[in-house]
């Protein structure tokens, strides 16, 4: 069955952020709206995995933290660390790495 609010959702979709959690309500309806399948549990089914696929296209699991967070958020925090890891190299390892470029 359709969902009325994002209060209705299941517990698998609780940990998302509110817009996530938008996302997936209207993208279950959706799909069961359009479903002309008469089976409900696999109408049911079905919309679910249309509605994660439609939050994995814009939010995405941190392994560390088990946050979601939006498509490329990750990236720069990964783009953050490897810059501190290399200002804390020692300085004779930068001109090693520059003689071989």
């Amino acid at each position: 069955m359709p969902y009325e609010s994002i209060n209705e959702l299941p517990k698998s979709v609780r940990n998302l952020p509110s817009r996530a959690k938008i996302i997936y309500m209207k993208a279950y309806n959706s799909f069961w709206e359009e479903s002309d399948d008469a089976n409900d549990a696999a109408r049911e089914k079905a919309s679910h995995e249309a509605a994660w696929s439609a939050v994995k296209e814009q939010y995405e699991k941190d392994d560390e933290t088990g946050e979601w967070v939006k498509v490329g958020e990750m990236a720069g925090k990964r783009s953050r660390h490897v810059i501190r890891h290399r200002k804390s190299r020692p300085s004779g390892t930068a001109s090693v790495v520059k003689a071989h470029a």
